[in-house]
């Protein structure tokens, strides 16, 4: 049986191709605001670090009406770090949305969730947005999209998947690509046109697959998924199983569900087949359970989502300063949220580490882990974190490493730069082709060969050019790789940094604070760019002379700091160094912060008594 008045759909694109934008403007058309109510810009992404960013993070849910129809829409991320997100959700869906910018055309990203798209053998409807850009380039991007579907084996129902030409920004859509058209209409009718609505049994028992879980401070976990088979009511009696854990089995009562209308969550009775639903009252279930009726137990599988490749060490600050500016600083504290933070977001993983405080994280990439970083300090928690390293595997007793997939974009008179970094940094060259006055480069990359490398690939370029990677496979270790080749100026002594002191320090290097700043011995305060560490006293005073008043450095002139972001220093790190993480602070040190004691771990590592500090 086919719910007809239903279809569910999930938007999938490369970052910055106007996912979020295309979905607001189908909210408005589909009547989810009222005519005279206010609505802002990317109006789904509502958490805090969404906005700040520009970037979406988290899949989310919403519904609009289209001529009696209800399309339940859900806006995934672009940004290859949160890959699982789009992963998880595509169980939830019969069909997609792919976004293809006009300009750009396929990127890496566009590649991934086509390929698991087509895999689950959901039906695409390409949508070609930015066609009011002035370098648009429609064409050629369709022909680019289907040797795309080529190279991914699709089958030929999928090769003839219904191409939709669309302006976000301004709210039009057209089957046409010479004309603009005047609404999203053409793109609702092709939704409900092309898309099939969601069938299962009525009659039979309940099925429902886990494909997200949220946290209601009034009703607790909500299990959020679709309903595959079967009728959901309030207080039905139901068991929460799942495909991976034969011996899992726990019996639950059903005690709110709801619906998306809009944005909106509405409480109702019951739901049937095809419809996305929230469900409160279930305390044990996790994403990728399946919950049945106790007559029928038959959990479904879940998609298998993709290994995290980067890791990082978070622990519990040790640091002269430890405990001053968070209000969560104990191991219990962290590793309560790390755990926690594990069950939301499949995509991490996390362990204990070989003491107590030390806990290991896996994610997808450097902005994953720095998400996480960040919306942890803003709650409040103080802890250390290591240097990024990658996972290695062994795989047929060889010692393999991860490789990434890496777009370019570059204007022509930057290519050679480039292209000498790329070189130091492992890259291999797979591709080159122009696009008018710039060049489009691939390569493929060892993972760990990235670390670092945006802000220097920005400067490069005078900020013009464009990045993005995505995981490719498992290769065998190309060699080492210089990460970083600049040192860095270390505080001498604990106190607060003097406007003498800090004069004498910048002749070494670039500083990273301003006077009255405190420090620590062994807190990294600057850059040494000509490479090596530097000790450095920030802290120096001028003394009262017979020959000149103390105060005479009034007419000292410094340079402006530079202002590290949370990402700079998790770039900037070494791996004799840890990033320490406070709701109001980010303060790079060395791990062993007496001078002395550093030189000596030094001098045992370059005879080879010990691997690494």
């Amino acid at each position: 049986m086919e719910n007809k008045n239903i279809r569910n759909v999930a938007i999938i694109a490369h970052v910055d191709h106007g996912k979020t934008s295309l979905v607001n403007e189908m909210l408005k058309q589909g009547n989810v605001f009222r005519d005279n109510q206010v609505v802002e810009d990317r109006v789904m992404d509502s958490n805090a670090l969404e906005r700040e960013r520009g970037i979406t993070i988290l899949s989310k849910n919403a519904s609009c009406i289209y001529n009696g129809v209800k399309i339940n829409v859900v806006d995934t991320p672009g940004h290859a770090d949160f890959g699982g997100e789009v992963e998880r959700v595509l169980k939830m869906v019969d069909g997609v949305l792919l976004v293809v910018d006009a300009y750009e055309g396929p990127m890496p990203q566009t590649r991934f969730v086509l390929e698991k798209a087509l895999a689950l053998g959901l039906k695409v409807i390409v949508v070609v947005n930015k066609i009011d850009r002035p370098d648009a380039r429609i064409k050629e991007v369709v022909d680019e999209v289907l040797e795309l579907f080529l190279e991914l084996d699709a089958n030929e129902e999928q090769l003839n998947s219904p191409f939709v030409f669309a302006s976000a920004r301004e709210g039009v859509a057209s089957v046409d690509e010479n004309k603009k058209g005047t609404d999203l209409k053409p793109l609702f009718e092709t939704i409900i046109d092309y898309i099939p609505a969601p069938s299962g049994d009525e009659t039979a028992g309940l099925k429902m697959l886990v494909s997200s879980a949220e946290h209601n401070d009034y009703v607790g976990k909500l299990a959020v998924g679709k309903v595959e088979r079967g009728e959901i009511r309030v207080g039905q009696n139901v068991v929460v199983c799942n495909y991976h854990d034969e011996g899992k089995k726990v019996k639950s009562k059903i005690v709110s569900i709801f619906v998306y209308q809009g944005l909106k969550r509405v409480n109702v009775e019951k739901a049937t087949v095809g419809e996305i639903v929230c469900v409160a009252g279930l305390s044990d279930v996790t994403i990728g359970d399946t919950i049945c009726d106790e007559s029928s137990v038959e959990p479904i599988e879940f998609v298998k989502i993709a290994e995290p490749s980067v890791e990082m060490t978070f622990m519990v600050n040790d640091s002269p300063f430890a405990g001053k500016e968070g209000k969560f600083v104990t191991s219990r504290h962290l590793r309560d949220r790390l755990y926690k933070e594990a069950v939301k977001d499949l995509s991490l993983k996390v362990t204990d580490g070989d003491t107590a405080e030390k806990f290991k994280v896996c994610g997808r990439g450097e902005m994953h882990l720095s998400i996480l970083i960040e919306n942890m300090r803003r709650d409040g928690y103080e802890f250390q974190v290591s240097q990024p390293k990658v996972l290695i595997k062994e795989i047929d007793g060889v010692k393999c490493e991860p490789i990434d997939l890496l777009y370019l974009d570059v204007p022509e008179d930057c290519v050679g730069t480039v292209m000498n970094k790329m070189g130091v940094r492992k890259g291999d060259l797979q591709n080159m082709t122009p696009h008018g006055s710039r060049m489009r480069m691939e390569f493929l990359i060892p993972s760990r060969g990235l670390f670092g490398f945006k802000s220097e690939f920005l400067t490069d370029t005078r900020g013009e050019g464009i990045l993005s990677s995505v995981f490719y496979d498992y290769e065998p270790y190309k060699g080492e790789i210089n990460r970083r080749d600049y040192g860095a100026l270390i505080a001498h002594e604990d106190g607060e940094a003097i406007v003498y002191g800090l004069y004498n320090a910048q002749e070494r290097g670039e500083l990273f604070i301003g006077p009255g700043t405190p420090v620590y011995a062994g807190m990294v305060v600057g850059i040494n760019p000509k490479g090596g560490d530097i000790v450095v006293n920030v802290c120096k005073r001028k003394h009262l002379s017979n020959m000149r008043a103390s105060g005479s450095d009034d007419a000292l002139r410094l340079s402006p700091p530079r202002i590290m972001s949370l990402e700079d220093c998790i770039e900037f790190l070494a791996d004799d160094e840890y990033m320490e993480v406070t709701p109001k602070s980010i303060r790079i040190r060395k791990i062993i912060l007496d001078h002395n004691m550093r030189l000596r771990e030094r001098g045992k590592i370059m005879r080879g008594e010990i691997s690494s500090i």
